[in-house]
């Protein structure tokens, strides 16, 4: 073989050699921004974790409210925000069971709410703490004791509240329901009977009505109660329940929960918002965060993009927030509790209902189902392959919030009714095992500052530059003497 091909041969093999060497390498990642509304729910759950004392926020009559503590605890484990403050949360909601799901703090024995342990079954799943020794109670089996039996007729299935007393019609609603059917899928098997009750709360047209009893007594199923009032909230609940009841293998609830969201759908305010039944009809952003949460788990993508769009306009920022730019994060209830605040602050008697708020909107906004959180890894940012384009973040909302008024209710509740203890009561003093939440890594803890890097050595293209010189100058200089 001639020189000048062995040297081209030989050059063109070093080419492919260094280039599959280059090519052949997984592509490096690189941390994408993270989408606008989960930057929005980090904020607005750094506010929260801000309300926190002592691992409890507060009510407008007792220093701890257990069950907007929960909700706090659900809305801080969804977006990964704060960890201290999770860990601290949920020793003390296990010290304080009892506080929350009976009236033992009120001298009052005997009695259990089925929903509100319903609940705290959820809370410690979703929480990574030990849902069957959680303050040393065992929450998924006294939710089980609580679920009525065959002999309940149209009943069966119900979560309930116990009590030595007749204390008449019982008080659990579609809230409590999915709460059980949500903790007992995350913590062992699912009774199929407490999936039907629920799915029995569906009306034809695919929401659910939030209480499953009529005036005059229970009603066997939504369709059988003349008139029933479908609750987006209740729908939005139920919604998650069922595609967690579905993942676990329920007969008939994938089929009611993509009714549901359907339903949930019809009900969007071209703004991307939504209202409640009975006082929270307007607007209003625990309504739109709930379905939002819904509709995201349900694969409605655009629509849940547009009540998240929605809740970002409620978002106070330093930008918007006027006299309350210290509060940045915080999520109003609705567009009066946003303008009064731009203008005057959050009052102390305002505070509650920002609290309640901002822990269900933000679950609008972070997008993570009730049935992952604990389970999927919190939204942060996506791994994008080098030499690709991130996915451009939809610019944060900056303009004055657009959901229609409604009259905010005193003290809005969050899914469960609030037990809560005079401040005197003594508290149990066994705490739950809890686990570390893992550290979050962003762009900026990294300490590059958030600057994206492509992570490829810049040496394999010297190599191939140089080959490529080399090889040009010996073919230039064997064809000169080849012509001579």
């Amino acid at each position: 073989m001639p020189l000048s091909r062995r040297l081209t041969t030989g050059l063109g093999m070093a080419t492919v050699t260094a280039l599959a060497a280059i090519t052949g390498a997984p592509p490096a990642v690189v941390a994408a921004p993270a989408p606008a509304h989960v930057t929005a729910a980090r904020g607005a759950a750094s506010w929260l974790a801000g309300e926190f004392t002592d691992g409890s926020l507060p009510g407008p009559f007792a220093p701890e409210d257990w069950g907007l503590t929960i909700d706090g605890l659900v809305a801080l484990s969804a977006t990964g925000v704060d960890a201290p403050t999770r860990q601290a949360a949920t020793a003390q909601v296990a010290r304080h069971v009892r506080s929350y799901n009976s009236y033992d703090d009120w001298g009052i024995e005997g009695f259990t709410d089925g929903g509100a342990t319903a609940k705290l079954l959820y809370a410690a799943a979703a929480a990574d703490a030990d849902p069957t020794d959680f303050g040393g109670y065992d929450l998924r089996a006294e939710t089980l004791s609580l679920i009525a039996t065959a002999d309940a007729g149209h009943q069966r299935g119900r979560i309930t509240s116990r009590t030595t007393a007749d204390s008449g019609p019982d008080a659990s609603n579609t809230f409590d329901q999915s709460f059980a059917v949500l903790g007992l899928a995350r913590s062992g098997d699912l009774p199929q009977d407490t999936v039907d009750f629920l799915i029995r709360q569906q009306c034809a047209a695919g929401g659910f009505r939030l209480y499953p009893d009529a005036a005059d007594g229970p009603s066997p199923s939504c369709d059988d109660q003349p008139g029933a009032t479908l609750d987006v909230d209740s729908t939005a609940m139920a919604v998650q329940a069922l595609l967690a009841a579905a993942e676990d293998g329920a007969t008939g609830a994938g089929d009611a929960a993509r009714k549901g969201a359907d339903w949930l759908v019809t009900q969007q305010h071209t703004d991307g918002s939504f209202g409640g039944s009975g006082p929270t009809t307007g607007a209003n952003s625990n309504s739109t965060g709930l379905a939002g949460q819904a509709l995201a788990a349900a694969g409605r993508d655009d629509e849940a993009a547009r009540a998240a769009k929605a809740l970002a306009a409620l978002q106070l920022t330093a930008g918007n927030g006027g006299a309350a730019s210290a509060d940045a994060g915080a999520i109003a209830y609705n567009t009066d509790g946003f303008t009064t605040a731009a203008a005057a602050g959050i009052t102390d008697t305002d505070r509650d209902q920002w609290r309640r708020a901002t822990a269900q909107a933000l679950l609008g906004l972070a997008q993570v189902p009730l049935g992952r959180i604990g389970l999927d890894p919190p939204p942060t940012s996506h791994p994008t392959p080098t030499g690709t384009a991130s996915p451009t973040a939809p610019a944060t909302p900056t303009a004055s919030p657009t959901l229609t008024t409604s009259p905010p209710p005193t003290g809005t509740a969050g899914p469960t009714p609030s037990v809560t203890s005079p401040p005197a009561t003594p508290a149990p003093t066994t705490a739950a095992p809890t686990t570390a939440a893992p550290p979050i890594t962003t762009p900026a803890a990294s300490g590059l500052g958030g600057l994206p890097t492509t992570g490829a050595a810049i040496g394999s293209y010297l190599l191939i530059a140089l080959l490529l010189i080399g090889g040009g100058v010996t073919l230039l200089v064997l064809g000169r003497r080849r012509a001579g």
